[in-house]
């Protein structure tokens, strides 16, 4: 390989702003499609099952995505700190910053999913399930993917950190890899296609189970291969305890952001449970379609994050705000199609995934009304994503926790008005817009202080 070639990961802050975003995010954005579509093939597959197998693992994985934020901690605080460093060329700093992410990921992962596997039942009665048969394919669910919840969480910090270095190609192939692994073997272990029994939703936790290890075995195999990188993490460095604690103030405020959103969403599937296992369903599909407009923007999100690191690392701040504004008119345009997409064909997209008739209807309604937020989530992703790769994951978190924190009085209200179940769709979306216009308004002002105090003229190239 070339040597301008393999330099091309100190792109971030050199390149033209357009074509640093680019070339970084699209790969990340496939990345995140296939992220999706790993979900939807679960959710394709044991919707055949029916809505209560479909509540059973959204159950399940309330809980995995509550103790992701373990995850989230472990990969904010090497991925910005990482990216900034690079951004100065301080490489073997940036070495330290990533293996002690990787030590911190491993660390939360075994502790989160000794904890859930221990106390999965339980766990899964807190969102008051009723339905003895949601409950114990719930348990069966989280139990086994929980087991294996370090894998997830390596994979995430990896991702970050490949991403804080300019190379989104490896993360695409690493998720790719585990999707077609998933796509082949849902349908030959829910179903039990040929020689294989039929496992129902454990099939289900043992594919899914199955292809994160592969994922994070393409990651280790290229990370350990000699010659790949210029900016190679390995081999392992000695991580420092002022490291750690350096990872750990700056991915705390994520951790709390994402356990506190996880938190009230778990609230809120207390309160659709009350209407039934369909409505429980509904909300846990209805996520997963919206994570085709969600993992775009936090694909986007992403490669602005890194691309924000570096800069804010090199005192380039004229090209921090040209990059936001560019991902900014990208995203929301695409939140947009999906608007109008939701508000067109609602009940072609939730005939797909239900079969159910009163299911059907429920989905219908989720769509039209959350779909009208969708531009608005968008900005909301891309602005955070922004603010925390100048290392302000502080203000992002409390104006993201208090925003999304009044959904459930919000939604308590109008659910006693009338509305019913519609009520927490509502809620959803009304806040969502809010968090939309705030975060991108409180991207601007932080960026005009750090202007203001910053000792380091602004640069534009």
């Amino acid at each position: 390989m070339r040597k301008e070639e393999k330099q091309n990961e100190y792109f971030l802050t050199e390149s033209p702003i357009l074509s640093a975003l680019v070339k970084l995010a699209l790969p990340i954005t496939a990345s995140s499609f296939f992220s999706t579509a790993y979900n939807l093939t679960d959710m394709m597959w044991i919707g055949r099952l029916g809505s209560v197998a479909v509540a059973a693992v959204g159950a399940g994985s309330m809980f995995l995505w509550f103790t992701n934020a373990f995850a989230v901690l472990s990969r904010m605080g090497g991925q910005v700190y990482a990216a900034q460093c690079l951004g100065r060329r301080e490489i073997r700093r940036a070495k330290e910053y990533a293996w002690g992410a990787l030590f911190l990921a491993a660390v939360f992962g075994l502790g989160a999913g000794s904890i859930c596997v221990l106390f999965a039942e339980k766990l899964i009665r807190l969102l008051q399930i009723r339905e003895p048969s949601t409950i114990l394919l719930g348990k069966q669910y989280l139990t086994i993917t929980a087991g294996f919840m370090a894998v997830p969480f390596l994979n995430q910090v990896l991702t970050g950190l490949y991403t804080a270095k300019g190379n989104s190609r490896l993360p695409l192939l690493a998720n790719m890899s585990g999707l077609i692994a998933n796509m082949v073997l849902d349908p030959l272990l829910i179903l039990g296609i040929g020689p294989f029994p039929r496992m129902e939703v454990t099939g289900a936790a043992v594919a899914t189970v199955t292809a994160q290890c592969i994922s994070l075995l393409v990651f280790v195999t290229h990370m350990v291969m000699p010659g790949t990188s210029d900016i190679n993490y390995w081999p392992p460095v000695s991580v420092s305890r002022r490291t750690l604690k350096d990872i750990l103030k700056m991915g705390i405020p994520n951790a709390l952001q994402s356990s506190a959103f996880c938190f009230f969403s778990m609230v809120l599937t207390s309160f659709s449970a009350g209407y039934g296992s369909g409505a429980v369903a509904v909300q846990r599909l209805g996520a997963q379609i919206e994570s085709v407009t969600w993992n775009t923007a936090d694909g986007f999100g992403s490669a602005l994050n890194a691309f924000v690191g570096q800069n804010y690392g090199a005192g380039k701040m004229d090209r921090i705000r040209k990059g936001f504004l560019m991902s900014l008119l990208i995203v929301v345009s695409w939140g947009a199609f999906f608007t109008l997409l939701f508000l067109a064909f609602p009940k072609q997209i939730a005939s797909v995934f239900f079969f159910e008739p009163e299911v059907i209807s429920l989905f219908v309604s989720y769509l039209v009304i959350v779909g009208l937020s969708e531009p608005f989530m968008s900005a909301e992703i891309t602005s955070g994503a922004a603010l925390c790769g100048m290392g302000k994951t502080m203000i992002f978190s409390l104006t993201s926790i208090i925003l999304t924190g009044s959904r459930i009085p919000l939604a308590w209200f109008l659910t006693r008005t009338g509305m019913g179940l519609n009520g927490i769709w509502w809620a959803l979306t009304s806040t969502s817009i809010a968090k939309g216009i705030v975060l991108s308004l409180v991207f601007w002002i932080v960026c005009r202080r750090v202007e203001r105090h910053s000792s380091q003229p602004s640069v534009s190239r």
